[in-house]
């Protein structure tokens, strides 16, 4: 049995809109324009629906660094941002593992990282559970700049599959 205060929100946000660069590394890639602006959309987005996070957790990576930079220019706010390399190269289980491990006693926890990682998470946690349109969002790829809302009954270090219910998806566009 959990109790009210056992609620807790998990934000899956994917980067915005990167640039192609032939040759340049993968981990330094930068926004494009339009994704400096996607990125400033979600912010208002998360803004205009309340959901500040406690905790930020952002891939190492130079796009979802600016990703979380052009969302607070949005609006977004984060009390505590922790920038973990695994968000970067772990796949799904990386990123599952350090919501488990850093997310302590945030009730909403924000995590800017990559795809597939962030579709296929929001997707397992929920195993359907929720807003239909939601998972229609999901089910259409999951693009640049989307944001996956999704609620968890207990404490992070047991967050798993099938444990949270996917209540809301939006696609940012600025």
């Amino acid at each position: 049995m959990t109790s009210a205060g056992d609620d807790k929100v998990l934000l899956l946000l994917r980067h915005a809109k990167a640039e192609q660069v032939l040759g340049k590394p993968d981990h330094e890639r930068e926004l494009t324009g339009r994704g400096r602006r996607d990125a400033a959309a979600a912010g208002r987005w998360l803004h205009e629906q309340g959901l500040g996070a406690e905790l930020v957790l952002c891939s190492t990576a130079t796009r979802t660094r600016q990703t979380w930079e052009w969302a607070v220019s949005g609006g977004a706010c984060g009390e505590t941002v922790q920038y973990d390399s695994t968000l970067y190269g772990g796949g799904t289980h990386g990123v599952l593992q350090t919501v488990r491990e850093l997310g302590g006693d945030a009730q909403v926890v924000l995590v800017v990282g990559h795809n597939p990682s962030m579709a296929v998470l929001a997707s397992s946690l929920a195993e359907g559970d929720g807003s239909v349109l939601a998972h229609e969002c999901l089910a259409e790829g999951f693009p640049t700049a989307s944001v996956a809302v999704l609620r968890y009954a207990g404490a992070w270090e047991h967050l798993d599959t099938g444990s949270a219910r996917l209540e809301r998806c939006h696609t940012a566009r600025g």
